[in-house]
């Protein structure tokens, strides 16, 4: 969790700042956008593990762009904390049935803050965790363990389904070897880097045994030169 991504949308340069310092000590990355369009761009491309919404927004208000964000299958996953004046019931209500998954008033407590940051992605990690998982036609089944490619059983290792897991978790993201290692393997185990590559070659290979796909889905395992690797529907 102390590796997850937090976009702070808020038009405020000061309060983007002191949101950003908040989290960078306790032990989160913090990407910021002043405008829902930026927030849109960022979310995109960067896929954040959780965004912190202020409501009143230039160019569109939180409220619309937590609802576009529900809407879109790439976003609809990604939880959302509004961080906002407006504190009335009515405000929360309306905040809530668009999909928000927390409410937090100004002026906030940093403590209280990084707590219910905390609390929504245990929240949602553990809904994510059991969940059947599909990109195109691959699928992921946590609970059974089981891999498929159009229906048809593929067979791979235990070492690169926790990796295949990790990856289409994480879509669009570029992991470093050490990034992965600790997220995999754990953080006490000491591997050289070309055991990753390995590993990393033994999953391509098992994605690519299914020979009859239209989608070559060994080529959605991508290496980022001089950064790591990245699980990506978009070409290389």
């Amino acid at each position: 969790m102390s590796e997850s991504t937090i976009l702070i949308v808020d038009d405020e340069t000061a309060i983007r700042d002191m949101i950003g310092i908040t989290l960078d000590l306790a032990g989160f990355n913090s990407i910021s956008a002043a405008n829902a369009y930026e927030a849109h761009v960022a979310i995109i491309d960067q896929k954040p593990d959780l965004v912190l919404l202020d409501w009143m927004l230039p160019g569109g208000s939180g409220i619309e762009l937590a609802r576009r964000l529900r809407r879109e299958d790439i976003t609809r996953n990604i939880p959302i904390i509004m961080l906002t004046a407006k504190a009335s019931e009515d405000n929360k209500v309306q905040g809530l049935s668009e999909g928000v998954d927390d409410y937090v008033t100004k002026p906030f407590s940093p403590r209280e803050l990084v707590a219910r940051i905390k609390t929504v992605l245990r929240r949602t990690e553990g809904e994510q965790k059991d969940k059947v998982l599909r990109v195109f036609d691959l699928q992921l089944d946590p609970t059974s363990h089981r891999i498929s490619i159009e229906d048809k059983p593929v067979e791979m290792g235990p070492t690169e389904f926790r990796l295949l897991k990790f990856f289409m978790l994480n879509q669009e993201k570029v992991f470093s070897r050490d990034h992965i290692q600790n997220s995999v393997w754990g953080g006490n185990v000491y591997l050289e880097e070309r055991t990753i590559d390995v590993h990393i070659r033994r999953l391509r290979k098992a994605l690519s045994s299914i020979s009859t796909t239209s989608i070559d889905y060994d080529k959605l395992v991508q290496t980022v030169r001089g950064a790591g690797y990245r699980f990506s529907v978009r070409h290389s």
